[in-house]
């Protein structure tokens, strides 16, 4: 069985960030960081059952580390908030993160806590299975948040997920809120309540499961997701975004309502293809793209996420999105 322990430097030339771009865009990401241990099967386990995978691979992830990396890569001034553990592993994910020009002046070393851990089996189609466990993930604080508030009143995006403590992106929320910050929340994993102030975020990018346990929704189309998105809006969001995997995203916003087709691409891995969209939507939008330009940009980084074989070595740079969407035109967006 094929064994390999990777950082996040992709297997091929993914380019890198460019010159003469306008002001980089400034982003602070609040969440969760692991290690991920990723495996090949030809199907999932029955209840029982054993079945024997193939090529194994330890890769740094967690959906917060993994946008990190994407806006940094996408040319983002990017800041990092959470925790690793003081265990083997948390060492090795922070010079990662460094190593990729994040700043991680606001992750936490934790000695009561190994670091978070994911285990992820791929199907032969590229889609996964993960169980998460979070480690230190869970014991990040308000108080580390609140100590990064000049960072996130600097930025133009905080970006969050579900995978820390509520509190902690509650208090994200409260603090980006009175600076005048845009706070994006990528809601999972879905939780028993929303945070307080959910009202208050600029935009939310849930898949359609996710959509669909916030707003009572059930996504079967683009009709429904449509739907799915005004209840966003509804919620009180600028911009509500489901995403629909291959099949693009759709975007409400106060102006109307777009769906934005997807590229085809042959799928490896779809592991960090959410997160890149996430990214690329938030920095997209810090740069002035309208809505619709922003999805179609997230639409070609997730869709380049899901051609390489795990998380943060699948995450693309700003060159390789930019000659893809050239290459690969995708249909124009269709208002809804």
């Amino acid at each position: 069985m094929p064994c390999s322990w990777s950082t996040s430097t992709p297997p091929h030339d993914r380019g890198i960030p460019g010159g003469d771009r306008q002001m980089a865009a400034r982003i602070v990401v609040l969440g969760n960081i692991n290690q991920d241990f990723v495996m090949a099967a030809e199907r999932m386990p029955q209840p029982g059952e054993t079945v024997l995978g193939s090529d194994l691979r330890f890769v740094p992830g967690g959906k917060a580390a993994n946008q990190a990396v994407t806006a940094a890569r996408l040319g983002a001034q990017t800041t990092l908030i959470g925790r690793v553990g003081s265990d083997v592993f948390g060492p090795v994910l922070l010079e990662n993160l460094r190593r990729e020009g994040i700043n991680t002046d606001f992750i936490e070393v934790d000695e009561a806590h190994a670091s978070g851990a994911a285990f992820i089996t791929l199907a032969p189609t590229g889609e996964n299975s993960i169980i998460s466990v979070p480690g230190a993930n869970f014991a990040v604080t308000p108080e580390q948040v609140t100590e990064a508030q000049e960072a996130i009143a600097e930025a133009d995006f905080a970006l969050a997920q579900f995978a820390v403590p509520l509190e902690a992106v509650e208090q994200l929320i409260e603090i980006a809120g009175s600076v005048g910050t845009r706070v994006q929340i990528d809601p999972t994993p879905v939780r028993d309540r929303l945070p307080r102030k959910f009202s208050r975020i600029f935009s939310t990018v849930p898949n359609e499961t996710e959509a669909a346990r916030i707003t009572g929704v059930q996504i079967t189309d683009v009709a429904s997701a449509a739907a799915a998105a005004s209840a966003l809006r509804d919620m009180g969001l600028q911009i509500g975004v489901i995403t629909l995997g291959a099949g693009g995203c759709v975007i409400r916003t106060e102006a109307g309502g777009w769906h934005v087709p997807g590229y085809r691409v042959t799928v490896v891995d779809t592991t960090g293809s959410g997160d890149a969209f996430a990214a690329g939507f938030a920095v997209a939008l810090a740069e002035g793209r309208t809505p619709a330009e922003a999805g179609a940009f997230a639409n070609a980084c997730g869709a380049l996420a899901a051609t390489v074989f795990g998380a943060q070595p699948s995450l693309p740079h700003r060159d390789a999105v930019e000659a893809f969407m050239q290459e690969q035109r995708a249909p124009e967006a269709a208002e809804l």
